[in-house]
């Protein structure tokens, strides 16, 4: 298949490699690309040829800087809110075949790997990542929430990181992303057309990726770490606010730190912040399907909601950078609201096996 549609497949010996191929996009996944590479997946579980699977880029820019959100919303606002419903629901899918794929599957990770990018690499058995990995999840800028199995993961990170993460969309670069556990493995980007010539010769992917990586650098927020943990242990958000604020009064890198992330929040639409913790309190008593599903449940709440669709309007089509947020201020979310957002369900749930 070729990569007019974005992604392209190939069998190279015992290696099956998929290419996300949309550069002018940042390889942002759109419809056709999830579903072409759902098929290829499935097909190639039964393809003896094929010993185990690679993901990768085509360009050293971005890996994958998430789903194709401006269609999403265009669909939403044009009454056609079931093709995006549709959308999500194909991609959660996938990445849940990603998790449980009986193949090895690794991926490989260098630059920019936003939200839908990390649904497909981040729940896979091997995670490589490279020297130039950005890392992030930034939903909450735009009116959404870090889905794709952020649910799951955040939480699950050391500390309190998964929820400072996810309540502030923050970029973490590669050292930081391996320590804490969103990737396996560092291996340098100029040699992965080693390991790819290893895995197509038919090496087993772990002793290939063991005999290529290396250690990573010292994480560069590792001092930040203790003060991430006691200012997002918080048990509302509120009081992670409220530590925000105490933090951010003092003087040093721990107050420009908090000032920082104290900003950012309140730039973000207040109810996806609202959902963002809400997540990393719900997700560690779900598995990776109850995740997905209940991520399912959110995005469809959301499509009749305003906050996405001028979030979208502000950040990436009119770029004025100004969102009118629905409510506008954290203090004015309604528990009651936010609540069911989580909590009613669908008609059509999904449901993953």
């Amino acid at each position: 298949m070729t990569a007019d549609i974005g992604i392209s497949f190939a069998r190279r010996g015992a290696a099956g490699i998929v290419t996300l191929d949309r550069p002018r996009a940042l390889n942002a996944l759109d419809h056709a690309m999830v579903k072409a590479m759902d098929a290829t997946m499935r097909a190639w579980i039964d393809d003896p040829r094929i010993a185990h699977v690679v993901l990768r880029s085509a360009h050293e820019r971005a890996f994958c800087v998430g789903g194709d959100v401006r269609a999403m919303a265009e669909l939403g606002r044009t009454g056609r809110k079931e093709e995006a419903r549709q959308y999500w629901r194909d991609e959660y899918a996938l990445d849940y075949l990603i998790a449980r794929y009986p193949k090895p599957f690794a991926s490989l990770v260098d630059g920019l790997c936003f939200g839908g990018g990390f649904g497909l690499s981040g729940h896979g058995r091997y995670r490589i990542a490279g020297e130039h990995l950005g890392f992030a999840m930034p939903e909450v800028a735009i009116g959404l929430f870090p889905d794709v199995g952020g649910t799951y993961v955040l939480p699950r990170l050391p500390g309190w990181s998964g929820t400072w993460l996810a309540m502030t969309g923050a970029r973490i670069g590669m050292a930081d992303a391996v320590a804490l556990g969103l990737y396996t493995h560092h291996i340098p980007a100029v040699r992965w057309p080693e390991l790819i010539d290893a895995l197509a010769a038919g090496e087993a992917m772990q002793g290939a990726i063991t005999r290529l990586a290396v250690r990573p650098p010292a994480p560069a927020l590792a001092h930040l770490y203790p003060h991430i943990d006691r200012i997002f242990a918080g048990g509302s958000v509120a009081a992670i606010v409220i530590a925000l604020q105490k933090v951010g009064e003092g003087e040093g890198e721990a107050a420009e730190f908090a000032r920082v992330q104290l900003e950012t929040i309140r730039r973000a639409s207040p109810t996806s912040v609202h959902i963002a913790f809400q997540q990393m309190q719900r997700g560690l008593g779900l598995d990776l399907a109850g995740c997905l599903g209940l991520e399912f449940r959110l995005v469809t709440r959301l499509l009749d909601q305003p906050d996405f669709f001028e979030g979208v309007r502000a950040l990436l089509v009119d770029k004025d950078q100004r969102p009118v947020w629905q409510p506008a201020r954290l203090e004015d979310v309604d528990p009651a609201a936010l609540a069911a957002l989580f909590d009613e369900p669908l008609a059509d749930e999904l449901l993953l096996a």
